[in-house]
């Protein structure tokens, strides 16, 4: 009798051990959910940079004046007849 109780307690302590301490015990699942909300909040923050580059790439495909826009900003186009000044300060 001594004995099964001895061994069932054994098989509770191990159960235990395996529930709270390893690594696939709770400790385990809590890591694993913190790491999930930590990816979902990653994916929002990409989704976000996706739709405002999307939409920016619907504005130069439909817009001949977004295009025009970032010619004279990025690259300093200037249209023939126009005239072009530089400030210096």
């Amino acid at each position: 009798m001594k004995s099964v109780l001895l061994g069932m307690m054994l098989v509770l302590g191990t159960l235990q051990y395996k529930l709270w301490v390893a690594s696939d015990g709770v400790r385990g699942v809590t890591a694993l959910q913190d790491q999930i909300k930590t990816q979902q909040k990653h994916n929002e923050a990409l989704s976000e940079d996706n739709a405002v580059l999307l939409q920016h790439i619907n504005t130069l495909k439909t817009g001949g004046t977004a295009v025009e826009a970032r010619a004279r900003d990025e690259l300093g186009m200037v249209k023939s007849g126009e005239s072009f000044y530089q400030t210096i300060g």
